[in-house]
């Protein structure tokens, strides 16, 4: 499955040029991110913004079926057949999903610890009270700068969790936090953003080819 991976990650060269200088951190981003799933990680993002809908995005691809069927593994479609009429629908019905969750929403945790706290850490504490160490946040910053998305990555780091960081060319203070950097060649925000959304399609492609791809 590897192999396939790889050609999905080429193929995003292919139709991104200017994005071909990231293909190695692609594939290093899609290794940690597919190691935490293997082994019951859950993944976590943060952004603002733009990039806050852009991990709901995410979330939304690893959620269901993006471009694959994925069936529920026999385990769980056992026991909903179990469950009468209503679990017979599930089963045929559920499709397999990779755990995901934004932390853009949540409006009265984040409306409450801003004003009791500080807004720039609300990030923080969400990892803080969710995340567990094998755990993955995802941050997007387009400058790398964002400070409640740098408080997460060290919040994260001393979870025993790891960081994958979307963002622009340099990196800014996040590159120092993160265990691998996806930095686009852009700078200006929309265009940072316009180049993020091909990247992480192909990381959901990957591992969404990865978990349920032909073997």
């Amino acid at each position: 499955m590897k192999d396939e991976c790889k050609r999905i990650c080429d193929e995003l060269a292919e139709r991104y040029p200017q994005l071909g200088a990231c293909v190695p951190d692609i594939l290093r981003a899609f290794d940690v991110l597919c190691d935490s799933f293997r082994n019951g990680g859950r993944l976590y993002l943060c952004g603002n913004g733009g990039s806050a809908s852009d991990c709901e995005h995410v979330v939304g691809e690893l959620l269901k079926s993006f471009r694959l069927v994925r069936p529920i593994d026999a385990e769980t479609e056992r026991a909903l057949r179990a469950c009468g009429a209503e679990g017979e629908r599930l089963a045929r019905e559920l499709q397999g999903a990779l755990p995901a969750v934004s932390l853009c929403g949540h409006p009265s945790f984040s409306t409450a610890f801003a004003n009791d706290v500080h807004p720039d850490l609300i990030f923080a504490q969400a990892v803080h009270g969710l995340g567990r160490a094998g755990d993955v946040l995802l941050a997007f910053s387009t400058s790398g700068n964002s400070k409640n998305c740098v408080y997460a990555a060290v919040a994260a780091r001393a979870k025993g969790m790891r960081v994958v960081f979307l963002g622009g060319a340099g990196g800014g203070k996040l590159k120092a936090h993160a265990d691998v950097s996806v930095l686009v060649p852009e700078t200006e925000t929309f265009r940072v953003q316009e180049l993020h959304l091909p990247v992480y399609h192909c990381l959901c492609a990957m591992l969404e080819s990865y978990f349920w791809g032909a073997r």
